[in-house]
C-alpha cells in the first residue's frame, strides 16, 4: 500500500535580520527580502533576486536589507553537484511568493513543481516520517526503522534517505530543530525549546541552530521582535 501525500512539513519564518552568517541549511529553502532583494553568497557564487531558492547542504551566507522571509521545505532532494541557488522569476516566482505568505494551495503546488510531481511513498515509510515529524523526542532506532519497513537495516536507511533527502539521524535532528524554532518564534524560552526539541542543553541547540540557520536563537529572537515591530 502506498501514500501519495507524504507528511512533510513546511515552515515559514520572518525576521528583521540584514545578514545571515555562513551556514548550510538541512532542507530546501526559499527566501525573499522584506524590503528588497536578497543575495545568497557561497562557493564563489552570488545570486541576487526578489525570491531565491537555496538548495540544501551547501555553505552560504545571505545579505538583505530590512529583513528576510524564509520558508523551509522538508522532503525535497537534489542531485549531487547541484548549483547553490537560483532566482525564481515569472509565474514560478509568483508561486513562491504566494507559498511564503501561505496562499491557498501554493505550498503544495510549489512542492509539486520542485519535485516534478509528488512522490509515492510506501505506507510504512510515510508513517515513520509522520511520527518523527510530530514527535522530535522519539527514540526510534535504526533497527526499529528497519523493523517498521520490514527490510534489512542498511537498505532501510538508504530508502529513508532517498525518500526524505536526509539521513535518518539528520532528519530526526531537523525535526527537533524545527520544533524548537517554532517555539522560539512563539515566545517560548530557549531552554524550554531545547528540551522539547530533544537537545541535550541550550548550548547544543545554539550550535545546531547557528549551523542550520546562520543565526543564534538570541539573534533570531531579536530579529523576530524587529519584524513584529515593523
Amino acid at each position: 500500500m502506498a501514500s501519495a501525500t507524504p507528511p512533510f512539513a513546511t515552515s515559514v519564518f520572518s525576521a528583521g535580520i540584514d545578514r545571515v552568517a555562513l551556514h548550510s541549511n538541512p532542507v530546501t529553502c526559499v527566501i525573499s527580502g522584506i524590503r528588497g532583494a536578497v543575495s545568497v553568497i557561497g562557493g564563489g557564487e552570488r545570486i541576487t533576486g526578489d525570491v531565491v531558492l537555496i538548495r540544501p547542504g551547501i555553505e552560504h551566507r545571505v545579505v538583505c536589507e530590512g529583513g528576510i522571509n524564509a520558508m523551509y521545505l522538508d522532503g525535497l532532494s537534489w542531485p549531487e553537484g547541484a548549483t547553490l541557488a537560483e532566482r525564481l522569476q515569472g509565474r514560478f516566482g509568483n508561486l513562491a511568493f504566494d507559498a511564503l505568505f501561505q496562499g491557498n494551495g501554493a505550498q503544495e503546488e510549489l512542492r509539486r513543481r520542485l519535485a516534478h510531481g509528488l512522490p509515492v511513498f510506501p505506507q510504512q515509510l510515510a508513517s515513520v516520517i509522520e511520527e518523527l515529524t510530530s514527535d522530535p523526542m522519539s527514540r526510534m532506532s535504526q533497527q526499529e526503522l528497519a523493523d517498521r519497513l520490514k527490510m534489512e537495516r542498511t537498505r532501510a536507511l538508504r530508502l529513508f534517505k532517498a525518500g526524505t533527502g536526509q539521513t535518518f539521524r539528520r532528519f530526526k535532528q531537523w525535526a527537533g530543530l524545527r520544533r524548537a524554532a517554532r517555539q522560539i518564534a512563539s515566545g517560548e524560552l530557549v531552554r524550554t525549546a531545547a528540551m522539547d526539541g530533544g537537545f541535550a542543553d541550550t548550548a547544543h541547540l545554539t550550535r545546531t541552530f547557528r549551523n542550520s540557520f546562520g543565526v543564534t536563537p538570541s539573534e533570531a529572537i531579536a530579529g523576530l521582535a524587529t519584524a513584529s515591530a515593523r
